[in-house]
């Protein structure tokens, strides 16, 4: 990535998704952290450069050359968070099969348990800038 800035790539067509954004935004109150769907121009490209096939069923976060997906991105974002989200890392301590297993039961449900958004969550104009749009590369 052109900053140390890490990047949040989400589903953009989950109402979980899209609220989980918006739950870092409010925890984030240095703005760490930049945001791209997974279906966007520049998703899509960080995923191709990273090597990744296809869209992730899962949230992925990319930190200069790391990009980490399902839970452990969930656990890495929550570790940049103010407190006392940063507690959550103790489950770093539980086996990443494990808890992956049930972060995939999750994202298997999302769209059952939560929907899909009827039109498209548009940040503020104070937030705009840490959404990564198809102008900026990510790099």
């Amino acid at each position: 990535m052109a900053d140390a800035s890490p990047l949040v790539l989400f589903d953009g067509d989950c109402n979980l998704c899209s609220g989980a954004v918006q739950f870092v935004i409010r925890r984030d109150p240095r703005a760490r952290f930049r945001f791209a769907s997974l279906q966007s121009e520049v998703g899509r490209g960080v995923l191709a450069r990273a090597g990744a096939a296809g869209l992730p069923d899962s949230i992925v976060l990319v930190c200069g050359d790391r990009v980490l997906v399902r839970s452990s991105a969930a656990l890495a974002i929550a570790r940049g968070l103010r407190f006392p989200w940063p507690l959550l890392t103790v489950f770093w301590l539980v086996p990443r099969p494990l808890r992956d297993l049930i972060y995939d039961w999750i994202a298997r449900n999302r769209h059952r348990w939560f929907g899909r958004p009827a039109q498209c969550w548009v940040p503020t104009p104070e937030l705009r800038d840490r959404f990564v749009d198809g102008g900026e590369r990510a790099d």
